[in-house]
C-alpha cells in the first residue's frame, strides 16, 4: 500500500491521479477531509483507505506492514499565516513524527520541502545540503520547511530511502480551492473570464521592467513525473529542487493564458503592495544538476504548453485531474 498525505489537496490530489494512471489503487490517503470543495479533488480517484491526519500515526503503528511507501505532501501552506505554532505543529512536528515512524518502520519517503526555504535567493537556489543552515526564508511557512530540513540533516536515523522536494511555482489542475494562494495562471485566467484583462505588479526594482520579473514555474504533471520516477527508482537520498531550471517572466505567463483563450492580449500594471514590496522575489530559478544526475532526463512541459493544457482541458471545461 502507498500513502498520500495531503491527498486532498493540489498536489496531493494530482499525484493520487498519477498514480491511479500508473496503475495504482492500493493508496490509503490522508488529510483533515474537513472541506468539501477540497474533497471534490478525490471523487474520480481509486483508493483503498481515508485516514484523517489525527489519527494517522495510530493507524499507521497498526498497519506498517502493509505500507511500502510513503508521500507526505500534507502541510500548513499559507504564507500569509504567521502564527508560527500552527506551521511547529502541521509542518515541523508532524513531519518530525513521520521521518521517525519512517526510520522504524523501514518505510521509503518523499516529503514536500519548498523553494520558499531559498528566502530572496541571496545564496542562489542550489540544492546543496551544506547550505541549508544559511537559509534565511521569509515567512514562518518557509522557516518550517527550512527547520525541519536542518533537523532532517542532523538525523542519524534514517529510513531506507528519502527525498525531501523544493517545489518552486508549482501550477494546474486541482487546484480551485486555493483562493487567494491559487497560481497566477489561475488567477489570471479568471481575470482574463470576467474583465477581458490581467493585472500584473510593477517593478519596483531597477534591474526589471514592469512585468519581467521571473519566476520556475512548473507544471503539476512535471512534479507528479518526478515523484514516481523517485518512488520506483530509489536514487541517492537527497533535498532536490523541482521546477524547470528555467526561469521565465510574468508577461511570458500572462501572454500564453490570453492565447490559451484565443483573446487578444490586454495587460495592466498595478503597484505591488507596499506590505510585500520589500520581501519580493524578482528571481527563482532551480538549480536541477542534482535531480539530473540522479538519472531524471525526460524534458520538463514548457510554460505555453503547460498552460494551453490547463486552460483549455481543465480550467475551461471545470474539470479535475
Amino acid at each position: 500500500m502507498i500513502v498520500v498525505t495531503g491527498a486532498a489537496g493540489f498536489i496531493g490530489s494530482c499525484l493520487l491521479a498519477g498514480l491511479n494512471e500508473a496503475g495504482h489503487n492500493e493508496i490509503a490517503v490522508v488529510d483533515d477531509f474537513s472541506r468539501e470543495d477540497k474533497n471534490k479533488n478525490l471523487e474520480r480517484r481509486s483508493f483503498v483507505r481515508k485516514v484523517h491526519r489525527d489519527r494517522f500515526f495510530d493507524w499507521l503503528a497498526a498497519n506498517h506492514d502493509e505500507v511500502e511507501f510513503i508521500f507526505h505532501l500534507g502541510a500548513r501552506t499559507d504564507t500569509a499565516e504567521f502564527r508560527k505554532e500552527i506551521f511547529d505543529a502541521l509542518n515541523l512536528d508532524y513531519s518530525k513524527d513521520m521521518w521517525n515512524a519512517c526510520a522504524s518502520y523501514h518505510i521509503p519517503l518523499i516529503y514536500a520541502s519548498s523553494a520558499a526555504t531559498y528566502g530572496l535567493g541571496e545564496l542562489g537556489y542550489d540544492d546543496n545540503h551544506e547550505l541549508v543552515n544559511q537559509l534565511k526564508p521569509l515567512n514562518p511557512y518557509g522557516e518550517s520547511k527550512n527547520e525541519f530540513d536542518q533537523w532532517m540533516l542532523g538525523q542519524e536515523k534514517q529510513p531506507d530511502f528519502w527525498a525531501g522536494l523544493k517545489f518552486f511555482n508549482v501550477y494546474g489542475p486541482n487546484e480551485y480551492h486555493k483562493g487567494r494562494m491559487a497560481s497566477v495562471i489561475f488567477h489570471a485566467y479568471n481575470q482574463i473570464k470576467d474583465t477581458g484583462k490581467v493585472k500584473l505588479f510593477r517593478s519596483h526594482h531597477p534591474d526589471f521592467e514592469d512585468g519581467k520579473q521571473l519566476r520556475d514555474f512548473i507544471y503539476v504533471k512535471d512534479v507528479v513525473d518526478v515523484m514516481l520516477y523517485l518512488m520506483e527508482k530509489k536514487p541517492q537520498p537527497a533535498i532536490y529542487n523541482l521546477g524547470t531550471g528555467k526561469a521565465r517572466t510574468f508577461l511570458d505567463l500572462a501572454k500564453a493564458t490570453f492565447s490559451a483563450l484565443n483573446k487578444k492580449e490586454n495587460i495592466e500594471f498595478i503597484e505591488t503592495p507596499k506590505d510585500i514590496r520589500d520581501k519580493y522575489q524578482y528571481f527563482t530559478e532551480a538549480k536541477m544538476d542534482k535531480l539530473r544526475k540522479a538519472g531524471y532526463n525526460k524534458p520538463f512541459t514548457t510554460l505555453e504548453d503547460g498552460v494551453t493544457d490547463y486552460v483549455r482541458n481543465y480550467l475551461g471545461k471545470g474539470e479535475y485531474w
